[in-house]
C-alpha cells in the first residue's frame, strides 16, 4: 500500500517528475559509457600486457627478474612444467628463453630482443599467429625465425633471406649464428614491432649455448580473476629459495600506475555527473516538501502517525530516483553493447599517441553488470541522504502552522 501510495504521489506533478527523472537519466547514461569506456579500455591494456609479453604469471629462477640475464636462467625441468600444467584454472604453460642480440642483414644491424618459444603453447599465451602477416608459423623442427615488421623493414630483409645474429650466451658464451627468415609478425605495440625476433626453443638454447634451460615459464590461465589462487598453488608446489613467482601486477607496476592515474581523471567528472542528479533530486524533493505541507498538517491531525508519513516520503524518493537509474541504464544499454562488440578504432595522430604509450589503438566497451549495479547503489544512497531533510521536516513541523498556509 505505501509503495502504490508513493508511486501515485510521485506523478500528482507529472512536469516536474518528468524533469526530474530527466536529469537522472540522462546523468546516469552518461556515467555508465564514460565507465564502460574506462573499464574495457583497462581491460584491454591489461590483456594486451599480458597476452603480448608477460602471461597471468611467470616463475623464474630467483633474482632472474631484477637481473634479465642468461647466467639467471632455470633448468628446463619436465616433470615441473607438467605438474604445474595440471593445476586447475590454467589453460597452459608456456616456456621460453629470452635475451638480446645484435641482428644483421648486409650493411644494416640493430639490437633485438630475442624470444625462444614452443610455437604451439606460444599461440596459446600471445596468439602469435595471428600477428603473421607473411611467410609460414614457426615449427620446433625448423631452424628459422621469425620477424616483426618493424624490424623487417629496417633491415629491409624478407621471407628467405638469412639473418645474421650475434650476441652473448650463457656464461659469457659467444652467441652466433644464420637464420632463414620464415616468417614476418605485426604487432600493434610499436616497441614490440620494432625489435622482436622469435626462434624454436631449442634454436634459441643452441644459439645462446643454453642447452636445456629457461628464462621463463609464462601462465595462460581462464580468467584474471583466479590469478591469486592459482598463484597460491604454484608457490606451493616450488622451492621459493630458487624459484621467484610473479604476477602481471609485480612485473608491470607501470601499467597499474597508469590505470590509476587515469581512474582518478574518471572519478572526478563521475563525481561532477552525480552532483548534478544529486541538485536536481535535492530541488525536487525540496519543492515537493514545501508544496505538501498543508497536505502534511491534513494527515496529522485525522490521526495519521508521522512514521508512517516519513516512510511514504522516503519510498517516493527511491523510486523517483530508481526510476532515472533505470531509465538511464535503459538507453545506455544499446550504445554500450554495441561497441562492446564493435571497439572504436583510433586513427591518426590519436592512434600514435595510443601506440606511443604501447597500447592497441581501440577503444572498447565493457559489460561488467557491476557498472549498471553500481548506479544504482549510488542514487540509491544518495536518495536516502537527501531523505534527510524532508523526513526531518515531517518530524519538526507544526500542525497548526501547516494548516494555516
Amino acid at each position: 500500500m505505501y509503495s502504490k501510495l508513493a508511486w501515485r504521489n510521485i506523478w500528482r506533478n507529472k512536469r516536474r517528475t518528468l524533469i526530474t527523472l530527466a536529469s537522472i537519466s540522462f546523468a546516469v547514461f552518461f556515467a555508465a559509457i564514460m565507465q564502460s569506456m574506462q573499464f574495457g579500455s583497462y581491460g584491454r591494456m591489461i590483456d594486451n600486457a599480458v597476452r603480448f609479453y608477460t602471461g597471468f604469471i611467470q616463475v623464474h629462477h630467483s633474482g632472474y627478474w631484477d637481473e634479465k640475464s642468461l647466467d639467471k636462467s632455470m633448468p628446463e625441468r619436465k616433470e615441473m612444467i607438467d605438474s604445474l600444467r595440471r593445476i586447475q584454472s590454467v589453460q597452459e604453460v608456456v616456456p621460453r628463453l629470452e635475451s638480446f642480440a645484435l641482428a644483421s642483414y648486409q650493411d644494416k644491424t640493430k639490437g633485438t630482443m630475442v624470444v625462444g618459444i614452443d610455437p604451439e603453447a606460444e599461440n596459446n599465451l600471445t596468439r602469435i599467429k595471428d600477428k603473421l602477416i607473411d611467410g609460414n608459423f614457426l615449427t620446433n623442427e625448423k631452424e628459422a625465425v621469425l620477424l616483426s615488421e618493424g624490424l623487417a623493414e629496417y633491415l629491409k630483409i624478407g621471407i628467405g633471406d638469412t639473418l645474421v645474429m650475434l650476441g652473448q650466451g650463457y656464461h659469457g658464451a659467444s652467441a652466433v649464428g644464420k637464420f632463414p627468415v620464415e616468417g614476418i609478425l605485426k604487432f600493434p605495440i610499436p616497441d614490440l614491432n620494432n625489435q622482436s625476433v622469435y626462434m624454436p626453443l631449442k634454436t634459441s638454447q643452441w644459439f645462446y649455448a643454453a642447452e636445456g634451460r629457461l628464462t621463463a615459464i609464462a601462465f595462460v590461465l581462464n580468467n584474471a580473476d583466479e590469478v591469486e589462487g592459482v598463484m597460491q598453488e604454484v608457490t606451493a608446489k616450488l622451492n621459493l629459495d630458487e624459484y621467484e613467482v610473479m604476477d602481471w601486477r609485480s612485473m608491470m607496476p607501470e601499467l597499474i600506475q597508469q590505470i590509476e592515474l587515469d581512474y582518478v581523471s574518471g572519478k572526478i567528472i563521475l563525481y561532477i555527473l552525480y552532483a548534478i542528479i544529486g541538485f536536481g533530486m535535492f530541488g525536487t524533493f525540496l519543492m515537493m516538501t514545501s508544496e505538501r505541507s498543508y497536505e502534511f498538517g491534513i494527515m496529522v491531525a485525522i490521526g495519521m502517525r508521522r512514521f508512517k508519513m516519513q516512510l511514504t516520503i522516503l519510498l517516493e524518493m527511491i523510486l523517483l530516483g530508481l526510476s532515472g537509474v533505470i531509465v538511464g541504464i535503459i538507453l545506455s544499454l544499446p550504445i554500450i553493447i554495441w561497441f562492446h562488440y564493435n571497439p572504436i578504432l583510433m586513427t591518426g595522430d590519436y592512434a600514435k599517441a595510443f601506440e606511443n604509450f604501447g597500447i592497441e589503438p581501440i577503444v572498447p566497451f565493457s559489460m561488467d553488470p557491476s557498472l549498471f549495479l553500481n548506479q544504482g547503489i549510488v542514487v540509491l544512497i544518495m536518495s536516502l541522504i537527501l531523505g534527510i531533510y524532508p523526513v526531518y521536516y515531517i518530524q519538526r513541523f507544526i500542525v497548526t502552522k501547516a494548516l494555516r498556509k
